[in-house]
């Protein structure tokens, strides 16, 4: 296994490097992941795009969870790994950074060159119309149709979920979309939807600029995400990974550590 001073010298010796991150690197910001050290999921799997859009009852579970972890998940700050990584692109030695985080926390570190992958919950589109409203608005307007349930809390899941098992659901209102009367969904890809392919090419043509891959706290089990690994490891780009437990790519990956991120990239501070 790598140590600390082995990606030091990945990162000095590779100009461009092209960065992937994953909910590890969220994880010291208080962002519960979603798989364990052997890449199994933790607790049920995340709502499913096809239950959300055709269930009224899995929306209304949705939101309600959502207005409880949103107090917690809309707070979060950046965490060291974030900084570092920031300092990589003010370094002038990152090409770009795609996340499969949706907490935007790489942005509110100051990293610039940043895909979303996988969206933002800092916003919510109506699924008529496309219009686009703050998450805060939404909150607001969940608690004044749902007052009650500000009284209650819950343990926080990924993602700004909320575990509110045995909770009856059937009383909770959803808002429509305000301009149309719409479904809201948030601006997320959810489990089961496919990641936009304009924004899938643009971080391709991101990684084919790049010399080398850098992935950080990422298990990659989900294809979104691995398949940069392996368009890095067809071009030939050396990649390096910063992961506690295995990833999907650890047969592609020239160099790993099994470490914290913010411990792994403190060089970067």
């Amino acid at each position: 296994m790598a140590g600390f001073g082995d990606l030091e010298s990945f990162v000095g010796r590779h100009r461009w490097l092209f960065v992937l991150t994953g909910a590890g690197c969220s994880a010291p910001s208080g962002i519960p992941d979603y798989r364990d050290a052997d890449g199994q999921w933790k607790r049920a799997q995340p709502v499913a795009y096809q239950a959300f859009v055709q269930s009224e009852a899995m929306r209304r579970r949705y939101w309600a969870r959502s207005l409880i972890g949103w107090r917690r998940f809309g707070s979060a700050a950046p965490n060291a790994a974030h900084r570092a990584l920031a300092g990589l692109e003010v370094l002038g030695k990152s090409e770009h950074l795609a996340t499969q985080n949706v907490d935007r926390l790489h942005q509110a570190a100051g990293s610039e060159k940043v895909i979303d992958l996988h969206g933002r919950l800092d916003r919510v589109r109506c699924m008529a119309c496309g219009a686009l409203t703050p998450r805060g608005e939404l909150q607001r307007e969940l608690i004044r149709l749902n007052p009650e349930w500000l009284a209650l809390d819950a343990a926080e899941a990924p993602d700004g979920d909320a575990d509110l098992d045995g909770a009856d659901f059937s009383s909770f209102t959803v808002p429509p979309c305000p301009r149309c009367g719409g479904l809201l969904k948030p601006d997320v890809v959810f489990f089961g939807e496919n990641v936009p392919r304009d924004r899938v090419e643009r971080a391709y043509g991101h990684l084919d600029a790049a010399d080398a891959m850098l992935i950080v706290g990422s298990s990659l089990m989900v294809y979104s995400g691995y398949r940069f690994a392996e368009r890095a490891a067809a071009a030939g780009k050396p990649i390096a990974a910063v992961n506690l437990g295995k990833t999907r790519a650890d047969a592609l990956i020239a160099l790993k550590v099994e470490a914290p991120c913010e411990e792994a990239l403190a060089f970067l501070l």
